[in-house]
C-alpha cells in the first residue's frame, strides 16, 4: 500500500491548493495525480479540520464506477474513506445514496437525476467535479441542472488537464461552477462580450467569434488565484512515446470510389442549404468527417444506421499488429460501433475483452488480457490501466484532440515502466491523413475540423458552383 510520504511535492501543493481555497481548479496534465491529491485533501478536511462531512464526486461514467474506490484504497492515508458508487439502476443509486459515506460518486449523466432527486438541495458540503471540461456547454443539461445548487455548496473543486480544449469560449461555465462568475461574469454574454468579437457573421447572425487582442492573458490572470495549471513534462520522468503510423493502401478502384462517395457527400452538404463553404456549420463538419472516416475504416452506414462493407484492409493490418506483439498485451481504439463487431469477430481467436467492468480494468492490470477494446469516449479519461500493457493500436482516429491525448495517457502515465508504443492504421489518401496530421500538431480542435471540412467544400464547390463553370 503507498505511503502519503511518496506523494510528489507538486501534489502535496495541490493538497494545500484545496484546503486553502474553498473554490479552486487544478488544471493538470494527464498522470499528475489529480485523485489522490483531491483524495488526500477531502480527508484533511474532514478528519484534520472537520470542515467538511459528505463529499459528491461527479465523474466519466467508467471513473464514477472504479477510479475513485480503487485510487482511495492504494494510499494508506486514504483507505480508511468510505466511497460509495451511485451508479447503476435508480434502485442501485438509492441504495449507494442511503449508505453512510464518505464520498458519494456519481457519473455525470446521472448528476441531472440527482438533482431532482434531491430537489435542488445537494445534502454535501463538498462539490467535485471530475473532469470539469465535460461542462464546458454553458447550454447542456448537466450544466444547468447544477446552477441552482451550486449557489449553496460551501466548496468546490474542478478537476482537468483540458479545460478550453475548443478555446478559451469553453471556459466561462466552467469557471462559474466553480467560482459562480466571480471572475470571468455571471453570464455568457458579458464574459463573450468582454473578451471576444464577432468574427464570421451573416447580417446579424454571428457564426463564429475570436478573442480580442491580449484576452487569453487577462483571462488567464483573472483565474490564476484559484486555479492551479501544471503540465506532465514538467514534473514527471516518464518512459518515453513512441508513435508508428501504419499507412495501408486503397486499391485504385476503391479509391476512385472513395472520391466519388467523398464528392457525392460533400454535394448533399451543399445542396442541404449550407450553399457555400463559409457557411459550413461544426455539426455539419463532423458529420462528414465521419462519414469519411467511415469508409477509410472499410464500411459506411446509410440512412438507417446500417452498416455496408467496403473493404478489409484495416482489419487485415490490425490482425498483422496483434501477432507482431507475441504475446503482448495490446489496447484497442475503435471510433465506430461497426468497428468494434468486425474487430471482436476477426480477433475472436484472442479472446478480445471489452473494458467496460471493474474486474475486466483488473484483469487487464493483471496481465490476464491480451487483447483490449475501449473506445476514446469510454476510456478516455480517469482510468489507470498503465499495469496492464504498454502498446495502443489506433484501429481509427477520432478527431477529437482532448479524447485522442488523454486515450494514449491510459498507458503512458505515472506507474508505466516500459516505453509506449502507439500505432496508428491509417488509410492513405483519405481524409484520415488530415485527422492524424492535426492531432500530431496537436491542434485537432472543432476550428480546425470545421477548416479541414471547408477547404474540401471548397473543392467540390468550385468545380461545381462556379461562374466559371456554370458557362462551360
Amino acid at each position: 500500500m503507498l505511503q502519503e510520504s511518496q506523494l510528489h511535492n507538486y501534489q502535496r501543493a495541490c493538497v494545500e491548493h484545496i484546503v486553502q481555497h474553498p473554490y479552486c481548479g487544478l488544471f493538470l496534465d494527464m498522470g499528475l495525480g489529480k485523485t489522490i491529491s483531491t483524495l488526500t485533501a477531502i480527508a484533511s478536511l474532514k478528519y484534520d479540520y472537520c470542515e467538511i462531512s459528505r463529499v459528491l464526486v461527479v465523474a466519466p461514467k467508467r471513473v464514477a464506477e472504479t477510479v475513485w474506490a480503487e485510487e482511495a484504497a492504494k494510499w494508506e492515508h486514504t483507505s480508511f474513506l468510505k466511497v460509495s458508487k451511485v451508479v447503476g439502476s435508480q434502485k442501485e443509486r438509492l441504495a449507494a445514496l442511503s449508505v453512510m459515506a464518505d464520498i458519494y460518486v456519481v457519473s455525470r449523466d446521472n448528476i441531472a437525476w440527482l438533482v431532482e432527486y434531491f430537489n435542488n438541495k445537494l445534502p454535501f458540503d463538498m462539490l467535485v467535479l471530475d473532469e470539469l471540461s465535460s461542462f464546458k456547454n454553458h447550454t447542456s443539461q448537466r450544466f444547468k441542472s447544477l446552477r441552482i445548487p451550486r449557489l449553496t455548496l460551501k466548496r468546490v473543486v474542478g478537476l482537468t488537464g483540458t479545460p478550453a480544449p475548443n478555446g478559451y469560449m469553453d471556459l466561462w461555465s466552467q469557471m462559474w461552477l466553480i467560482d459562480r462568475g466571480e471572475r470571468l461574469g455571471k453570464t455568457i454574454t458579458a464574459y463573450r462580450k468582454a473578451y471576444f468579437k464577432p468574427d464570421v457573421t451573416n447580417g446579424h447572425i454571428v457564426y463564429k467569434y475570436g478573442m480580442v487582442s491580449g484576452s487569453d492573458a487577462i483571462i488567464k490572470d483573472k483565474i490564476s488565484d484559484i486555479c492551479i495549471s501544471m503540465k506532465a513534462k514538467d514534473y514527471l520522468e516518464l518512459p518515453e512515446s513512441l508513435i508508428v503510423d501504419v499507412p495501408v493502401k486503397l486499391s485504385h478502384e476503391l479509391y476512385v470510389n472513395y472520391k466519388t462517395f467523398e464528392r457525392e457527400q460533400v454535394l448533399k452538404i451543399i445542396e442541404g442549404g449550407e450553399a457555400s463553404p463559409e457557411e459550413i456549420g461544426a455539426t455539419s463538419a463532423a458529420a462528414l468527417t465521419n462519414k469519411l472516416l467511415q469508409y477509410a475504416s472499410g464500411f459506411v452506414y446509410d440512412a438507417d444506421k446500417e452498416p455496408h462493407f467496403i473493404h478489409d484492409i484495416k482489419l487485415d493490418a490490425l490482425e498483422e499488429l496483434v501477432e507482431q506483439a507475441n504475446g503482448q498485451s495490446v489496447l484497442i481504439a475503435y471510433n465506430f460501433v461497426e468497428d468494434y463487431n468486425r474487430i471482436m469477430n476477426r480477433l475472436k481467436a484472442y479472446n478480445p475483452v471489452v473494458l467496460e467492468s471493474e474486474k475486466n480494468i483488473a484483469d487487464w492490470n493483471a496481465g490476464k488480457i491480451q487483447v483490449a477494446l475501449a473506445h476514446p469516449a469510454s476510456a478516455g479519461h480517469g482510468l489507470n490501466l498503465q499495469d496492464g500493457g504498454h502498446i495502443i493500436i489506433w484501429y481509427d482516429l477520432t478527431w477529437s484532440l482532448e479524447l485522442y491525448q488523454q486515450y494514449n495517457a491510459r498507458l503512458h502515465r505515472q506507474g508505466q515502466t516500459k516505453p509506449v508504443t502507439i500505432y496508428r492504421i491509417i488509410t492513405a489518401n483519405t481524409h484520415e491523413v488530415r485527422v492524424a496530421e492535426a492531432l500530431s500538431y496537436k491542434n485537432a480542435t472543432q476550428d480546425k475540423l470545421t477548416e479541414g471540412i471547408k477547404a474540401k467544400i471548397r473543392e467540390y464547390y468550385d468545380l461545381t458552383y462556379s461562374p466559371l463553370n456554370s458557362l462551360l
